[in-house]
């Protein structure tokens, strides 16, 4: 898999942040946080309505390396993340990886990471580190 890599390439994928993503990650994960989960409890954070848990974020990144870039096989190595701004029930992201570094004696791969809301505004960003599997 690797061979077909090349410094520079990438893939996306766009979703749309649905009421239905945020209860059953919720109920998956355990974060029950209220920020999350009630509407009320939201309206008097700083976020001034319910958010979507960043790892749920984090989670499209990974779909992306898995399904897409570089693919089936892939294996999470490592992630950095830096949550930029929030994503909102309803909101729609897109979530781009880019090969920015490939090894030469191990088919291991660096990937810059963003998820950028449907305003282009970043709301995750980071770098992954992937075992590409053969």
């Amino acid at each position: 898999m690797i061979n077909k890599l090349t410094i520079g390439q990438s893939a996306s994928m766009r979703k749309t942040i649905t009421e239905a993503d945020v209860v059953l990650y919720a109920a998956i994960s355990g974060d029950q946080n209220p920020v999350h989960i009630d509407e009320l409890a939201a309206q008097e954070s700083r976020f001034g309505r319910r958010i979507a848990h960043g790892m749920l974020a984090a989670g499209l990144i990974s779909a992306v390396l898995g399904m897409r870039l570089p693919g089936p096989g892939t294996v999470y190595l490592k992630q950095t993340l830096s949550f930029r701004k929030p994503i909102y029930i309803n909101d729609t992201v897109t979530t781009t990886v880019e090969v920015i570094h490939m090894r030469e004696d191990k088919p291991i791969v660096t990937l810059a990471t963003q998820v950028v809301n449907q305003d282009g505004e970043v709301v995750v960003e980071g770098e992954s580190l992937v075992f590409c599997g053969e």
